[in-house]
């Protein structure tokens, strides 16, 4: 009588992954990676006669968090998954594997496209069946949400510290310290906040002020030198008359200020008019027509203008923000173009566009207090007088007739704003709102 033909049970090949969040008592013979490897290598014992074996390597992170994935024994373990080296992965609880159900929907699919399936030996949880994945989901979306609303209470809690006028760490700023978690005032330093508050007073300049600065051998907090941006910030930091700052909202702080309110409120009323006199000299100089409005069709992304100097001479530029951004090997068939040229394509179309019957014709459509003739005669008188506008009025109107330029490999694409078309109109007639009726 033959024997029955005994059943073949395939060899399931087991990686035990543990980890530890801090290094705290890894140096001990028998450390928490011991304990959670003892108990994987029991389990895999007790799964013998379903043909689970334990492979020899070892792969235990000490003192890395479970919020990601940088982790070196969880690399070499997924570049043995990735080699097919591995059926299954032991953990002693699923938490050790990720904190994050990002990470674990990342993980979950790589063990997918291999076939591998992974076991929390204390918590009973096993991926190769239907009701275990649908646990480890579960559980893992609870876990998510738990440390959501654990972020959201410290974000509300130090909201409301805030606007209690209570410090919240970091480095104190020039003039105070921090004692009992509150800020004190540094004298020394504090010294040095009003001379620069006063001295600037009286220079009205950022330029001339770090000059005096810098020749007396003044200091900022930790014995830093001065430069431009430290000036700036300490000039419009709410802390020196008693504030503090938060996502745009200013409450009263438990500190004491440093200045009374009226030298504070001469130096930020310095500081607002220097800048916008700076910005008023800059476009006046350096005039983009197009900042804003011009975007590259092929990576749909903003293009900004840009700058080189070659031989004493600026050359401009507008540059896409993906190849800004990304580098010489972002695939872009734009990339960058000639601010001169295209600012050029650019007017010379608005300017046959605004003039044009059809345009002249809806102008005068949408608004009844202006003759047809009257808007075609205001428009045309645009053209021969665009040169002699200053580089500043050439923006304005750029940005009032343009809502968007399309740049590709093939051409220019402008989109006219209707609105900025009447606009225009009203202001070469000297028509306005009130208009008297004709």
């Amino acid at each position: 009588m033959s024997k029955p033909n005994q059943q073949v049970i395939p060899k399931i090949r087991c990686a035990i992954y543990t980890r530890k969040s801090t290094e705290e008592g890894l140096d001990m013979d028998f450390n928490s990676l011991d304990a959670q490897r003892d108990s994987c290598e029991a389990y895999i014992a007790s799964q013998k006669n379903e043909g689970w074996i334990l492979t020899p390597d070892r792969y235990d992170d000490g003192g890395f968090s479970g919020g990601n994935v940088e982790r070196p024994a969880l690399k070499r373990l997924m570049a043995d998954v990735e080699s097919g080296k591995i059926n299954m992965i032991v953990l002693y609880k699923l938490d050790r594997l990720t904190r994050s159900l990002l990470d674990f929907a990342k993980l979950v699919e790589a063990f997918d496209r291999k076939g591998v399936s992974f076991v929390s030996v204390t918590q009973h949880l096993n991926t190769s069946t239907s009701m275990g994945r649908l646990t480890i989901n579960m559980m893992m979306a609870f876990a998510q949400f738990e440390r959501e609303i654990a972020s959201e209470r410290i974000r509300d809690k130090f909201a409301a510290s805030k606007k209690r006028g209570m410090w919240m760490g970091g480095h104190p700023p020039l003039g105070y310290d921090v004692l009992d978690r509150k800020l004190v005032i540094n004298e020394a330093e504090a010294e040095t906040v009003r001379t620069i508050f006063h001295r600037f007073i009286a220079t009205e300049s950022v330029i001339l002020l770090l000059k005096e600065l810098t020749a007396q051998g003044a200091t900022g907090k930790f014995g830093r030198p001065f430069d431009k941006g430290a000036i700036y910030r300490i000039l419009g930091h709410h802390v020196y008359v008693g504030e503090v700052a938060y996502q745009g909202e200013i409450y009263v702080g438990e500190h004491q200020a440093i200045l009374d309110r009226e030298t504070w409120e001469k130096a930020r009323t310095i500081l607002a008019i220097n800048n916008r006199q700076g910005d008023k000299g800059k476009r006046v100089q350096s005039p983009t027509l197009l900042k804003g409005i011009i975007r590259c069709q092929h990576c749909n992304r903003a293009m900004k203008p840009t700058f080189t100097h070659k031989n004493g001479r600026q050359y401009r530029y507008y540059t896409c923000q993906a190849v800004a951004k990304g580098g010489a090997d972002t695939p872009c068939n734009v990339r960058n173009v000639a601010a001169g040229e295209i600012e050029a394509v650019v007017m010379s179309q608005v300017r046959s566009m605004i003039s044009s019957p059809e345009v002249i014709v809806n102008t005068w459509e949408a608004n009844d207090q202006i003759h047809e003739r009257d808007v075609a005669d205001a428009l045309r008188r645009l053209d021969p007088v665009w040169d002699e506008l200053f580089p500043v009025e050439q923006q304005r109107l750029v940005e009032l007739l343009v809502s968007k330029v399309d740049v590709s490999k093939t051409g220019v694409k402008v989109h006219l704003r209707a609105e900025g078309i009447d606009t225009l109109a009203r202001e070469l007639n000297g028509v306005r709102n009130s208009t008297e009726a004709a």
